[in-house]
């Protein structure tokens, strides 16, 4: 099966490994014998993003996402139209806020994001940096990251992450997190969130490959370096969140 990612901005939105993601991906589905295409847009580049099967973008900082967005505007109607037909992305860190209707910098300007959702996100002068344990409706395991971001999202009436143990929300400390629509992931989690969570990885794969009408293959690639990280961090954060 051949698989288009589109990456969006990688130098300009990479903060905290964010481009291991793409490569995570990339990797696991070749895996599974697909031959995969990255294309990268840039500022002002030319790319056809309509045949892509999975479009990522990473964290950058809130001017770099300010920067993408002016952008990334010319993408919108493409975007909501593959967005609508299913098609998988992955939105990490300030990417995210790209999402919603409104950002509001501490400065009191704003500017509009794509409105492939309703929520907004309201900048503030504190950082709000911390590790993430929380769960999603999607699989049973729970989801581990890193967070450090300046702002709160409200008006998210769909988060990927319905509860947290450990770490602030998109609202509050311990609120849900993330906003989940169709095939649509994004979070405020930094840096390789599908490496960390190699359950999260599989899910968006198998999103690929239901949007083509056909399940994961049963015999399916394991990083056991992965899982094995993934079990400490997973089993450190746990015992954290009991004794908050």
């Amino acid at each position: 099966m051949d698989v288009r990612i589109i990456h969006f901005y990688p130098d300009l939105m990479s903060l905290y490994g964010s481009r291991a993601n793409v490569l995570a991906l990339k990797r696991y589905l070749q895996h599974l014998d697909c031959d995969v295409t990255v294309e990268s847009v840039t500022p002002g580049g030319g790319v056809d993003i309509s045949r892509g099967d999975f479009f990522y973008m990473g964290a950058g900082t809130e001017r770099g996402a300010r920067a993408a967005m002016a952008d990334l505007v010319r993408f919108g109607e493409p975007l909501k139209a593959a967005a609508l037909d299913c098609a998988a992305m992955l939105f990490a860190g300030t990417a995210m806020d790209l999402l919603g209707k409104t950002v509001r910098e501490t400065d009191g300007s704003s500017y509009e994001g794509l409105g492939l959702a309703s929520f907004t996100t309201t900048h503030g002068k504190q950082r709000i940096v911390g590790d993430v344990y929380g769960h999603t409706d999607l699989y049973p395991e729970a989801v581990v990251g890193f967070m450090n971001k300046c702002g709160t999202v409200s008006g998210v009436e769909t988060p990927l992450l319905t509860e947290l143990s450990l770490g602030f929300g998109n609202e509050k400390e311990r609120g849900p997190e993330g906003f989940h629509w169709k095939n649509v992931f994004a979070s405020q989690l930094t840096g390789p969130l599908l490496v960390k969570n190699p359950k999260l990885l599989e899910t968006v794969a198998a999103a690929i490959y239901a949007r083509r009408g056909k399940p994961l293959p049963v015999d399916r690639p394991v990083d056991r370096w992965a899982e094995k990280a993934y079990a400490v961090t997973q089993e450190q954060l746990r015992l954290r969140s009991q004794h908050k």
